[in-house]
């Protein structure tokens, strides 16, 4: 599986909301500076993120984004399912035996990676990288 850019973008956008102050609203042309993106482009991924409340949006002149309550519960999965939506990690032909060894082996390793994302909390990486900053 190849995540897009705009996954990348997404993450990326929630660790920054993540390690800043918690009722700051940050405007999209900051957000887009840091990562060195289009504002056209991150806005399209705010709305996904905004649609899948993680993220809230104000409008206005001391308007921007800011992350939704409750999203130290939010992980590296939920983020990724919010960008591409639910599709299986890798593409394996399901024209086989069920008792395939090959495909088997594919569906353990896919749900082990998922496991390990789900259990990666945006909060978790905003604390290390504030302790990596200090």
């Amino acid at each position: 599986m190849k995540l897009t850019k705009a996954t990348n973008y997404a993450l990326h956008t929630m660790m920054f909301l993540a390690v800043n102050p918690p009722n700051e609203h940050i405007g999209v042309a900051k957000l887009a500076e840091h990562q060195d993106v289009s504002t056209t482009y991150l806005s399209k991924i705010l709305t996904k993120l905004v649609k899948s409340g993680m993220v809230e949006s104000v409008s206005g002149a001391n308007g921007g984004y800011k992350l939704k309550a409750g999203w130290e519960k939010l992980s590296i999965l939920d983020v990724i399912n919010a960008i591409e939506g639910l599709t299986p990690i890798f593409e394996y032909c399901h024209s086989h035996n069920p008792d395939c060894l090959i495909q088997k082996a594919i569906e353990s390793a896919e749900a082990k990676l998922l496991n390990e994302l789900n259990q990666t909390l945006i909060v978790d990486l905003a604390n290390k990288m504030n302790e990596t900053s200090i």
